[in-house]
């Protein structure tokens, strides 16, 4: 070895010049084969990390403490940063391109320098990679710019850090929204329906905007599926125009000893048909609006709900057995036949009150008129029907056929008419037509029955109403009796007992 200030040839290990006495600072050649490893090292890390151009992140200020770089893989690690440490490494290689022989302690330098960026970088991509805010941020910023498969991405992840995040799947719906993915953008929306946290206010959007979907496809049964799904009464409310629930029968099905009403209820604004004889209703069929009276016999009653958007609901099918146990029939007091005299007819059997008849030739049912006392015979032909009810059982129908026809030349309508004319002789009414005063109002005069009163004799019975100026009638409680052989005329009364007494006209004339 030779000083390099006078060219004297020296001893290895010596740090100074034994004949100029200049010191000698050794700075030894960097070996090529620890050049290469190194250069191997780093050219292998940045092999790894080069990849597509990505997003230019924005410079964020990191507190040491919210950085951690344990377990951090080179893939979390932010493109922009795996970039600057790449164009670190490309300046340092031509930088030492530049000099023949780069020194060892610049070379360590750089390989700290170089650590120390991956580290910084690495707890900056850590942060941001799990930081929902920073996450949101980004996506919200690519919607803008309509970025969709980025912002896509960003709200993914953002809903990895907050799963139970609603609020999130609405916005990542509105983008698929956006992106006219309406696949995926139905999806998210069914999940929110069937999210137990869900708001209601959260609900009804979710919903909204499903039944949005499908009503522009024309798809009302889905809309029906959906909305049946659903455990939100007010939701089916608020939608029940879309609904077809099945009809709920009023009546479990079995054997029943009575009559049995049955009604049909859904929950919606739609119809209701059923059938039944067994066959499958439709719109063709029977429309429900009143209670199915079920009486004796078998029953197979199917019902369906068809919405305003005609869509059916499943049909129900519902099965009965009625087999009524019969009450005693109403015993009656006349036989049917042919009568000369007026007479009452009764029902003497137990329990009266639960008794009911017609006189027009129906069965009667427990809307007939109910039998409340002794009823007259009309005169001529008259048919009536008798029958028991209760608690829903009913008895055989009593018929009995009368026809009275009386020894007397006056008829129910000169009856009649000799009242009247008492009226109008004796001033009660002014003119023909029934006016008393000068409001309007006017008397009317009706034939009831004939009766035998107080074993005495027979007499027509007339009662008189007012008719006001609309010809409503209402009774005046002033009856009037005419003898159906004499023609006589009597005032009807009724004493504490409610039974007729006969009031002679002339009395009532002189106390007047």
């Amino acid at each position: 070895m030779k000083c390099p200030n006078c060219g004297a040839e020296m001893k290895d290990g010596l740090l100074y010049c034994e004949h100029c006495g200049e010191d000698i600072h050794i700075v030894p050649d960097f070996e090529p084969e620890i050049e290469y490893n190194l250069e191997q090292t780093l050219n292998d890390i940045v092999k790894e990390i080069r990849g597509p151009e990505e997003e230019i992140f924005s410079e964020e200020e990191i507190s040491t403490e919210d950085i951690s770089t344990e377990d951090i893989s080179v893939e979390e690690i932010p493109e922009q940063v795996l970039d600057e440490v790449i164009q670190d490494w490309d300046e340092h290689k031509d930088k030492k391109h530049r000099r023949k022989k780069p020194i060892l302690l610049h070379w360590i330098l750089g390989i700290v320098i170089v650590v120390a960026i991956i580290g910084s970088a690495v707890g900056l991509a850590y942060y941001r990679y799990h930081s929902p805010e920073y996450q949101i941020g980004r996506a919200e910023a690519c919607t803008v710019t309509q970025e969709y498969d980025r912002a896509i991405s960003y709200y993914s992840r953002a809903l990895e850090l907050t799963p139970g995040s609603i609020e999130l799947k609405f916005a990542l719906a509105e983008v698929y929204f956006l992106k006219n993915n309406k696949i995926e953008y139905e999806y998210l929306l069914r999940e929110i329906v069937k999210d137990k946290n869900a708001t209601m206010e959260q609900l009804e959007s979710a919903y909204g905007k499903l039944i949005a979907i499908y009503r522009a496809r024309e798809d009302f049964d889905t809309i029906n599926d959906l909305l049946l799904a659903s455990n939100n009464e007010s939701i089916k409310s608020i939608y029940q125009s879309y609904l077809a629930i099945e009809p709920e029968f009023s009546i479990k099905e079995g054997y029943y000893t009575s009559i049995q009403p049955l009604k049909l209820t859904t929950f919606g604004t739609g119809k209701i048909y059923y059938t039944t004889d067994g066959s499958d209703p439709n719109e063709n069929s029977q429309l429900y609006t009143a209670p199915i009276l079920l009486e004796d016999g078998d029953y197979c009653i199917k019902a369906v709900y068809i919405n305003e958007n005609n869509i059916s609901s499943e049909i129900v099918t519902q099965k009965y057995h009625i087999e009524i146990e019969k009450l005693p029939s109403p015993e009656i007091s006349v036989v049917g036949g042919d009568y000369e005299f007026p007479i009452n007819i009764e029902v003497i059997s137990e329990e009266p009150e639960t008794v009911y008849y017609t006189t027009n030739g129906k069965d009667p049912t427990e809307h007939s008129t109910l039998y409340t006392g002794p009823i007259p015979m009309p005169l001529g032909a008259s048919t009536f029907k008798f029958i028991r009810i209760e608690d829903g059982k009913s008895s055989e129908v009593v018929e009995r056929s009368y026809n009275l026809k009386m020894n007397t030349t006056l008829t129910p309508n000169e009856a009649i008419s000799l009242v009247f004319n008492y009226a109008l002789e004796s001033g009660r009414i002014l003119d023909a037509e029934g006016h008393f005063d000068d409001t309007g109002y006017t008397y009317r005069y009706d034939y009831q029955y004939v009766k035998n009163i107080n074993k005495v004799d027979d007499f027509f019975v007339i009662t008189e109403s007012v008719l006001d100026l609309d010809k409503a009638a209402s009774r005046t409680g002033n009856d009037y009796a005419v003898n159906a052989y004499s023609r006589e005329i009597f005032r009807l009364h009724r004493d504490e007992k409610n039974n007729y007494v006969l009031v002679e006209i002339e009395k009532v004339a002189h106390e007047e």
